[in-house]
């Protein structure tokens, strides 16, 4: 299922502002991007503009945030609310299902949802205390609100999201937040996953997009971009333009770096 179908350049766009974001390259030769395919991939060195790009349509499409401010409050959002008003959004089917992830930004989600899962059993703890010797029944009623929202906590993303390695964590925090009909946006989720995780992402990708769900995704993962169908957008031009997997420079040199590594670190060591 296809939500977003293109972002397209107002005709009031300020070209000749001197600015970032505005001077992105990619930004400013951009008149419109497509996207055609459930799974878009944006590819291309750091810099290129690519989150750039995530951020403006996470700011456009008005998606909750996961481990970051609310993203009209978000201060590191600000240009890209800015530059989100000069796109127009085609929509083939408005949904307000989904999120927008930065990589970085989950850390702090699992720390604060440790904090929270910690204050809730202290609070249950001084319940106990407060009730103790009294009836089973006023205890019970006191600690009711506390215990209801650990227990919803717990049932979602388990115990303790930030104990886990950050693998795990990430994994089962898509595990927990995907749901069907959901458009998500995602800045390199492959930075805390070893490449079995990878793959195991790309089952969970799949089962997703059966679901109609739809992601586009900013990554620098050769395994991420194999996925089947998917469309994959090289920001190492600009504007973007679509490039085949094996063509990719990120797959190439991957690819002739295991099969001759000794030739690649011979090169780095030569005098």
């Amino acid at each position: 299922m296809i939500y977003l179908k293109s972002v397209s350049k107002k005709a009031t766009f300020a070209a000749q502002r001197q600015e970032y974001p505005y001077t992105v390259p990619v930004i400013s030769r951009l008149d419109s991007l497509t996207f055609e395919t459930p799974v878009t991939f944006l590819v291309g060195e750091n810099g290129s503009g690519k989150s750039t790009l995530m951020e403006m349509i996470a700011a456009g499409s008005r998606l909750p945030a996961v481990g970051a401010s609310d993203i009209d409050r978000d201060s590191s959002l600000a240009p890209a609310r800015q530059l989100a008003r000069s796109f127009t959004f085609g929509w083939a089917k408005r949904t307000h299902r989904g999120f927008f992830l930065r990589a970085e930004d989950f850390f702090g989600f699992a720390r604060r949802m440790s904090e929270i899962e910690r204050e809730l059993e202290a609070d249950l703890a001084a319940v106990d205390a407060e009730y103790e010797g009294r009836s089973d029944y006023a205890k019970g009623f006191a600690r009711m609100p506390h215990a209801r929202e650990l227990a919803a906590i717990r049932e979602k993303y388990g115990d303790g999201l930030d104990a886990r390695s950050h693998g795990e964590s990430f994994l089962a925090l898509f595990q927990a937040r995907f749901v069907p009909g959901g458009l998500y946006l995602l800045d390199e989720p492959e930075a805390p996953l070893s490449p079995l995780r990878q793959v195991g992402f790309l089952a969970l990708l799949h089962e997703m997009v059966q679901k109609e769900a739809q992601f586009i995704i900013a990554t620098h993962s050769p395994i991420l971009m194999a996925f089947p169908g998917a469309t994959i957008l090289s920001f190492d031009s600009a504007p973007p333009r679509s490039v085949p997997w094996d063509q990719l420079e990120h797959v190439t040199i991957t690819r002739d770096f295991l099969n001759q590594p000794g030739a690649f670190l011979a090169s780095l060591t030569k005098q």
